[in-house]
């Protein structure tokens, strides 16, 4: 399964079950540097859309390698130290990347 058909399926379990979405409103772009690959996910209050080689703004960007994009996705990534060590790194609300990664938390199968 490629790292795009995991976040789909992570968008289809959010969509199925929106509680612990709490309403959020933001966009998230993935720069998944040793692809080049670009999404954007959209939370609008209750409902996850993801977005193939999306450009534009975002609420909050995140530049990660895939491997560590299916690390947070399953949610096997130590953030802190990723974000420290600079292989992740996070331009515009940092405080929507906690939430991203609370709320991912909650999908895990």
């Amino acid at each position: 399964m490629s790292v795009v058909q995991e976040l789909e399926a992570m968008a289809g379990k959010m969509n199925e079950q929106p509680g612990p979405l709490g309403g959020l409103h933001a966009s998230y772009h993935f720069h998944i540097k040793d692809t080049g690959k670009n999404l954007q996910v959209y939370f609008d209050n209750g409902t996850v859309r993801v977005v193939e080689d999306a450009s534009g703004d975002a609420d909050c960007t995140l530049t990660m390698s895939e491997s560590h994009l299916r690390k947070l996705l399953r949610n096997d990534l130590n953030t802190t130290m990723a974000y420290m060590t600079g292989s992740l790194r996070i331009d515009g609300r940092l405080g929507l990347a906690l939430k991203l990664q609370e709320i991912l938390k909650q999908y895990q199968a």
